[in-house]
């Protein structure tokens, strides 16, 4: 099989939580040929502390990152965009040669524990379906 290089964008309102752990297990997941992207639709400049905390607990990091908007550049030519939550909103554009999928992941209240336990619900859940990802991925490249 001949390796390609594909692209993955994840991305959230305000790329400071859900799509920033997004990229980093998707990073975590060390595919080759695989290029993983993230931004927001309103980016707030901060990551969140409880998804930087719910990150490390898994001996990861987002050391490096910061919140940043989508470049029309990068929503053209990335393979897959994914969306986190039901907040974010885009539409396809001209020339875009990608999908675009939403994952609607959980919206855990106070009855889940401190803003930290609520975030680690939210990692486990985009973590299962980034290893999905991955491996249908893997198969690509």
């Amino acid at each position: 099989m001949i390796s390609r290089q594909v692209s993955v964008l994840f991305v959230c309102v305000h790329n400071a939580g859900k799509s920033q752990m997004a990229a980093a297990l998707m990073r975590a997941q060390k595919l080759p040929n695989v290029e993983v992207l993230s931004g927001g639709t309103d980016p707030v400049g901060a990551l969140n502390v409880e998804a930087q905390s719910a990150i490390a607990e898994l001996g990861l990091s987002m050391e490096g990152e910061y919140s940043k908007a989508i470049t029309l550049d990068v929503f053209r030519r990335v393979d897959r965009i994914i969306i986190l939550g039901n907040e974010a909103k885009l539409t396809r554009v001209e020339r875009m040669a990608g999908t675009i999928e939403t994952w609607l992941t959980p919206e855990p209240g106070s009855d889940a524990g401190d803003k930290l336990a609520q975030t680690r619900l939210v990692r486990d859940d985009i973590h299962a379906r980034v290893r999905a990802l991955a491996a249908e991925l893997a198969e690509l490249v």
